[in-house]
Parts: structure tokens; C-alpha cells; sequence
């Protein structure tokens, strides 16, 4: 449920050869009218992004099945490439 001083996490979702990766693209709060304010730190290259309820990083990942791009084994070149 949405309710106002809620913190979300906001990511965009790739598909990657070992499954999906999760890439954090920015947070979002909840406004006192339930309304939503995003601050994005990436753009999302397919335009889609999805947001939950903020958790732990590990937690999340686990829960979601998913991979964060902020896992040392990912910032190697999995995700993104730059340098």
C-alpha cells in the first residue's frame, strides 16, 4: 500500500544470459495526496521501468529472483561496460 513518506526503489529490468538483471535506476517517495515524485539516476534503454517498496539490496535481489548491477561479479562488464 502507498502511503505518504513511503520510500521506493526504482530499477529498470534486463534480460542478461544468466537471466534477468536489475539495474537501480533512481528512487521514488510518496506525496501526502499518494501522488509520486521519481528521481532517476540512469534512463532505462528499453523506456520501461518498474518500481517496488524499497528492501535491502540482497533481500530484494533474492526475493525477486533477479541480479543487482551493483554486484561486484556484474560491474566487470555485464552491465553497462563503461568505465
Amino acid at each position: 500500500m502507498l502511503t505518504a513518506g513511503k520510500r521506493l526503489a526504482v530499477f529498470s529490468i534486463r534480460e542478461g544470459k544468466g537471466g534477468s538483471i536489475w539495474v537501480r535506476a533512481g528512487s521514488a517517495f510518496v506525496n501526502k495526496d499518494g501522488s509520486l515524485n521519481v528521481l532517476l539516476d540512469v534512463l532505462p534503454l528499453d523506456g520501461k521501468l518498474h518500481v517496488r517498496e524499497a528492501a535491502d539490496k540482497r533481500d530484494g535481489a533474492q526475493a525477486t529472483g533477479g541480479r543487482y548491477a551493483s554486484d561486484p561479479e556484474l560491474e566487470s562488464g555485464l552491465v553497462g561496460g563503461h568505465s
